[in-house]
């Protein structure tokens, strides 16, 4: 049984995901089941610092929740407007407004801080 210590080289890394494969099934209340919870908080922490994961841009973050649950642009008209300015916001061609984020935060429960970034428009051609 892997001893739980702090994860500081890939080595560590695979050990731990390892121990937690072959844990993976232990019954609860168990030294093993502690052994489990120790380690996946372990290889957690490891994976936060060493692959942190980027959030998506505020656009993408919209289109993969209305994807998600099965819903229509549509349903952004009471947040974002009306249907037009719905597919301004989605393609880029008008940014969203600290309301819109707000609305699509409460009702849609997109964190505001992922509405709140940065992110790209596209540019008149004309």
């Amino acid at each position: 049984m892997l001893e739980p210590r702090p994860i500081r080289t890939e080595a560590d890394y695979a050990k731990a995901l390892n121990e937690i494969e072959r844990l993976f099934d232990a019954e609860p209340n168990t030294p093993e089941c502690d052994l489990l919870e120790v380690l996946t908080t372990l290889v957690e922490a490891y994976e936060q610092r060493h692959y942190p994961i980027e959030a998506p841009d505020p656009i993408e973050a919209i289109l993969y929740y209305l994807e998600s649950r099965g819903l229509s642009w549509q349903e952004l008209e009471s947040a974002i407007g009306s249907h037009e300015e719905v597919g301004k916001v989605l393609n880029r061609q008008q940014p969203l407004t600290l309301e819109m984020i707000r609305l699509l935060h409460q009702q849609l429960g997109i964190p505001a801080q992922v509405l709140i970034q940065p992110y790209s428009l596209m540019r008149n051609s004309a």
